[in-house]
């Protein structure tokens, strides 16, 4: 993906850096992009995707919004904050070797826990590790209070304190992966809207 960096003026990147797309955190909707040729595989299968769509977190008086692109694999995330031009604002990845956040203006940062990371730089605790399964919809068994549709898909449930809401589908299917996902925890809002979904049946190879 092409992508220009913008610069910001200080290190505190989440918390200030994109804070100035304040502005497009109501999340405009958009009809999510569904290939008409698309495999629904059952969603605790998945294990390999990428996602385009938007992000909006508020906490007092810290927000982020942003666009984002996640490429999730066993082992292995990179996710790509940009602003609605496509300008760059951060890199955040981990593997194996630990967590790395790189800034606009090109400083770069590691440690060896990406939650952390993100949280130093900020201010907001959020839950990385727990949303790749999230985002799917493939909820752990200690969820709690789990409400499902119709088709079986969930609609709500509690897990480690947080509220997971999810508010549309990309289709009728039973498999049919999420698009709007509200997470809530003490003050912290966090607003996710996927506009496309990607995925790798086979599994990573690497």
């Amino acid at each position: 993906m092409a992508f220009r960096w913008q610069p910001i003026g200080h290190i505190g990147l989440l918390a200030g850096g994109i804070a100035v797309l304040a502005a497009c955190g109501t999340l405009p909707g958009s009809a999510p992009v569904v290939s008409p040729d698309r495999a629904y595989v059952e969603r605790r299968t998945v294990s390999v995707f990428s996602i385009e769509g938007r992000l909006a977190a508020h906490q007092g008086e810290r927000q982020l919004a942003a666009r984002l692109s996640w490429q999730h694999r066993p082992g292995r995330d990179d996710l790509l904050l940009t602003n609605p031009l496509g300008q760059g604002l951060a890199e955040l990845s981990r593997d194996a070797a630990g967590a790395r956040l790189r800034l606009a203006d090109q400083r770069e940062f590691v440690a060896t826990d990406w939650e952390a990371l993100a949280q130093q730089f900020s201010g907001l605790s959020l839950p990385l590790s727990s949303l790749p399964r999230w985002l799917t919809a493939d909820l752990p068994g200690e969820a709690r209070r789990v409400q499902r549709d119709a088709l079986g898909r969930p609609r709500s449930a509690i897990f480690q304190d947080w509220q997971i809401d999810y508010l549309d589908y990309e289709s009728d299917h039973p498999q049919a992966m999420p698009t709007r996902i509200e997470l809530h925890r003490g003050d912290l809002d966090i607003r996710l809207k996927i506009d496309e979904w990607q995925f790798d049946v086979r599994g990573a190879e690497s």
